[in-house]
């Protein structure tokens, strides 16, 4: 949405037919794909780096900071590097994670689960940090999957606006494709700072979400892996 469309809808807060009332803090999960435009890679990188400095700098402007300071006057330009090549880096599908496969010589057929693995995500109605850990799990249909590319999985997918929702079921369906199995579960425990350092303010509570699939989507199973994790 350009500046000049903003500037025309001040007045009533309209963006898309909704107010931002209307919206309030309702966590809407719109889909399994992040949102995107049909042109999201238009702009290369260094291009985007350059135009979010200009506008970031432009908000820094309107809310009365003084840009001529030596510690603010180099901050648009890290937080246009910051959000491209760090925290929102899972947008651009060069990064997804290049993943190989072994097989499974040593024939291990119960369940391998990589837990606690810590990420750190941003908020897609509020751009304030999801903080978490991830515990994924999954039973070998005769490959087997890097321990260490699970980490990268999790990351790249949660270095992007999310949803916590989304989140959980973009990190199960792309083990689903890569292992060529449907036996995956997927649990997520985490923070929100949009709960926590606004709004409400409860710095107490936290988000639970999984995903159950395969032989992992039965009581047993389900009790099983809980058990492991609560060890």
């Amino acid at each position: 949405m350009s500046i000049e469309t903003l500037k025309s809808n001040k007045n009533n807060h309209k963006l898309n037919g909704f107010s931002i009332d209307d919206i309030g803090d309702d966590h809407l999960f719109t889909g399994l794909e992040t949102p995107m435009k049909k042109d999201a890679f238009k702009l290369n990188d260094t291009e985007k780096k350059e135009r979010i400095a200009i506008l970031f700098e432009e908000i820094m402007d309107v809310m009365g900071l003084d840009l001529t300071d030596d510690s603010l006057k180099g901050t648009p330009q890290r937080v246009a590097k910051m959000y491209i090549d760090e925290i929102f880096s899972g947008l651009n599908p060069q990064n997804k994670p290049k993943i190989a496969l072994f097989d499974n010589k040593y024939q291990y057929n119960q369940m391998l689960v990589e837990k606690n693995i810590t990420f750190y995500s941003n908020c897609e109605h509020h751009f304030v940090p999801i903080i978490g850990k991830a515990h994924v799990a999954y039973i070998s249909s005769g490959k087997v999957i890097g321990l260490s590319k699970l980490n990268r999985i999790v990351q790249y997918y949660a270095k992007r606006p999310q949803v916590q929702e989304r989140l959980t079921n973009q990190i199960a369906n792309e083990l689903k494709n890569i292992l060529e199995t449907d036996d995956v579960a997927i649990i997520i425990d985490a923070k929100h700072l949009c709960v926590s350092s606004r709004g409400i303010k409860d710095d107490t509570s936290a988000t639970v979400t999984s995903y159950y699939g395969g032989q992992f989507n039965t009581p047993e199973k389900i009790r099983e892996l809980q058990n492991y994790l609560n060890n």
